[in-house]
């Protein structure tokens, strides 16, 4: 069934999109890169240092994005040979009611997300409202940005699209700004001279920055499906991705090491630095408008996830219902204290589902995933795949094991994902000598 690239307000749906789409490269690695240059990336830059310095930092976000990223890259590309979404595409490795698994655990990830980004939203306009009028009201905006979340997720993909083009710029621009504004009023050489205080070693930094990148991987084919083309969706993935988490993270590691070489007492905010010499107040709305688009990104595609599961519902039922949760969500208390455990939870969740996926696409048998198949008769779809959620188990079981009881010096993300899609590919062909028909 065709999907229309012009979708009315508030009905796009899990049709495979065919014909005419909307994201060539520019677009493409605007999407992404207006997706990550955000608050909660260069907070994970500020976690990176001081416990390393902060070369060795960059060299271990270098790294880990662009190796983090492929997986991303992959099911993306996915999306686009198909112009399916990624729920819909787990139907073809774990059957037609076996991916409701990942599909719920994808929704409650994404609402959890939702939960930071719209406190950080919040925040952010609290700021920039309180230096104007002097008012401070934190619950009352994060109330309004979410509002806002949710009618630029009612737009469907090319609203999201048109705002994180203007948030790629914006961002960009802030990320000049900062640097100008550092080098103006500070000894930038105080930044990469600072030595490692140590407390987080190299392997599990260098995990971080592979979890982000794995975060992500849920949401790839949801937007990838709407490229024009394979090169689009891989080139301007990968490119958009590694630029946008260099700028930030590089962002947060040069913040946080700049407010420890000068007694500066480390903060969430980077605004909080640039307050003291006129920049906070722009700092504040860009900031503002990026946490926007990529909380937006969260809601449509927990949307989506919700949709795969009751296909019936139409798509502004569960947008709404899931802007209001979010709010709720972004009032806990300390929320943002536990932001790096909740990434090592989504590596444990998510890097054994995906490793599946790929192996099962792309070794075992493409041809299974086609738009027919997965969104046609239920009769066409077993409904579970066995094998997958034993290996899922094994996988997210040593993710778990690595992560909590015996952290390894490398780090997790790897390994789990290497071992699991190996112990899959493996089994599978097992099963098919032994004549056991495929899923």
């Amino acid at each position: 069934m065709a999907h229309s690239t012009t979708p009315a307000f508030g009905q796009d749906t899990l049709d495979a999109v065919s014909g005419e789409r909307s994201l060539g490269f520019p677009g493409t690695f605007a999407l992404w890169l207006g997706a990550n240059v955000v608050v909660t990336t260069i907070l994970t830059g500020m976690l990176l240092v001081p416990s390393l310095n902060f070369l060795h930092a960059m060299t271990l976000v270098l790294l880990g994005s662009a190796i983090g990223i492929v997986p991303l890259v992959l099911i993306g590309a996915m999306g686009q040979r198909t112009g399916l979404t990624t729920m819909v595409l787990s139907r073809g490795t774990f059957g037609r009611v076996g991916a409701g698994f990942p599909a719920i655990v994808n929704l409650l990830a994404l609402i959890a997300w939702s939960w930071i980004q719209a406190l950080l939203a919040g925040m952010s306009l609290d700021y920039a409202v309180e230096s104007l009028t002097g008012y401070s009201n934190v619950a009352l905006f994060t109330v309004l940005c979410e509002g806002l979340v949710v009618l630029i997720a009612l737009r469907g993909h090319l609203g999201i699209e048109t705002a994180e083009k203007l948030a790629a710029v914006l961002m960009l621009v802030l990320s000049v700004v900062v640097v100008f504004a550092l080098a103006s009023n500070y000894d930038l050489s105080s930044v990469t001279e600072l030595a490692a205080s140590g407390g987080l070693g190299s392997g599990v930094a260098f995990d971080i920055v592979v979890a982000t990148a794995f975060s992500w991987i849920p949401l790839a084919a949801d937007y990838n499906r709407h490229c024009k083309s394979l090169r689009a969706a891989v080139i301007g993935t990968w490119s958009g991705y590694v630029v946008a988490t260099l700028v930030a993270m590089g962002l947060g590691a040069s913040v946080s090491a700049l407010s420890v070489a000068i007694g500066f007492p480390q903060t969430y905010d980077p605004t909080q630095l640039l307050s003291g010499f006129g920049f906070g107040l722009p700092a504040a709305l860009v900031i503002f408008f990026s946490v926007l688009t990529t909380n937006v990104m969260c809601v449509y595609s927990a949307t989506l996830s919700y949709m795969s599961v009751r296909p019936r519902t139409p798509f502004w039922k569960p947008a709404l219902v899931i802007g209001i949760v979010s709010v709720l969500g972004s009032l806990i208390p300390g929320i943002l204290d536990q932001f790096q455990t909740f990434l090592l939870i989504i590596g444990s969740v998510f890097i054994p589902a995906f490793s599946l996926m790929i192996v099962d696409y792309y070794l075992l048998g493409r041809e299974r995933y086609s738009a027919a198949r997965l969104l046609g008769d239920a009769g066409a779809l077993p409904a579970i795949n066995p094998l997958a959620f034993v290996c899922y188990l094994a996988g997210a079981a040593l993710a778990y094991y690595w992560n909590w009881v015996s952290p390894l010096d490398f780090g997790a993300s790897l390994p789990v994902f290497l071992l699991t899609g190996a112990f899959y590919y493996v089994a599978s062909l097992g099963l098919r000598r032994r004549g056991y028909a495929t899923p």
